[in-house]
């Protein structure tokens, strides 16, 4: 018999795993999603977010609550009297009510191999740091920070050039299927969470502004794992020289190069920049206002010259 689920998801991530349970014919009692955010150049326009808009065509039912700390708001979640709920890249703490507000508890598809990176960037630190494999786990919701017990595991290679959108894209579509296969085996019975070990638990800190600058003086396999890792969005960055003043340039793809030295940070063959150690080929780069392009077409609009330095 089809569960009576809560969903609850906000970003683009969280799409596809709604769209698999619908598909597979489980009552979707109500969609959770954050509210409409103001979006346009002028912020003046409100922009319900992708799990809302993708609810909306399914014909589902959406909840924008800003906080669930409330005892109105978990008294409206356990009126959906709903066998379990599903959350996906949600973004709002889950109180303990809520937790424990369906018959079956609450379970959570996070993109990591548990117990490495929880928390919010698990895509991008896992690049950053340079694995060679991720994954999509399910688990089952504690009060902890993805602490909780593991149901099903599906492990993704990272390729050596792959870039976080890259993995986000792979992922999802893993997760979805992951998702749909875990329902099912909670509806027969026989989904079995096992503890997670504390032995290699890293945090997957949220994303800072201040650390998307590229520091040449790094190794080259570093910054070209700082590049991959923080594209497309919030982007790697660094200054180049354009008519003798400084202009702030996003670098979205690179590739480690086989030859080249210089003292950090110059350019030393095309878009070849070296490391502390070893050099990295930039591929793609986006200039501010413009849109990304290829090396090739980058240096037809902008003349970067050899043994030029970037700070």
């Amino acid at each position: 018999m089809p569960l009576r689920l809560v969903f609850m998801g906000t970003p683009e991530f969280s799409v596809p795993t709604l769209q698999a349970l619908a598909a597979a014919g489980h009552e979707i009692a109500a969609v959770y999603t954050q509210p409409p955010r103001p979006a346009g150049r002028r912020g003046l326009e409100l922009t319900k977010s992708p799990v809302h808009q993708a609810a909306e065509k399914l014909g589902l039912p959406v909840r924008t609550p800003r906080s669930l700390k409330g005892e109105e708001e978990q008294q409206a979640f356990r009126a959906l009297q709903a066998d379990a709920a599903v959350v996906v890249a949600y973004g709002l703490l889950l109180p303990k009510p809520i937790l424990e507000g369906t018959r079956l508890g609450a379970y959570n598809g996070h993109a990591s191999l548990l117990p490495r990176w929880r928390g919010a960037a698990p895509i991008q630190r896992a690049i950053m740091a340079g694995d060679g494999e991720t994954g999509m786990m399910v688990m089952k919701m504690d009060e902890g920070l993805d602490t909780g017990p593991v149901a099903m595991t599906e492990k993704v290679a990272i390729g050596r050039d792959m870039t976080a959108g890259e993995l986000h894209d792979a992922l999802k579509e893993v997760g979805a299927k992951l998702m749909a296969s875990a329902m099912e085996r909670l509806e027969r019975g026989d989904l079995e969470p096992t503890a997670q070990p504390d032995e290699g638990a890293t945090y997957a800190r949220k994303i800072g502004k201040e650390e998307t600058r590229v520091d040449w003086t790094r190794p080259a396999a570093e910054v070209h794992n700082h590049i991959r890792g923080l594209s497309p969005f919030p982007g790697a960055w660094c200054e180049m020289p354009f008519a003798g003043k400084p202009e702030r340039v996003k670098l979205l793809r690179s590739t480690l190069a086989t030859a080249g030295s210089g003292a950090p940070g110059e350019i030393v063959d095309e878009l070849a920049v070296a490391c502390g150690e070893g050099a990295v080929w930039l591929l793609e780069l986006q200039r501010a206002g413009g849109k990304p392009v290829a090396a090739g077409d980058f240096l037809r609009g902008a003349k970067v010259e050899k043994g030029a330095r970037l700070p």
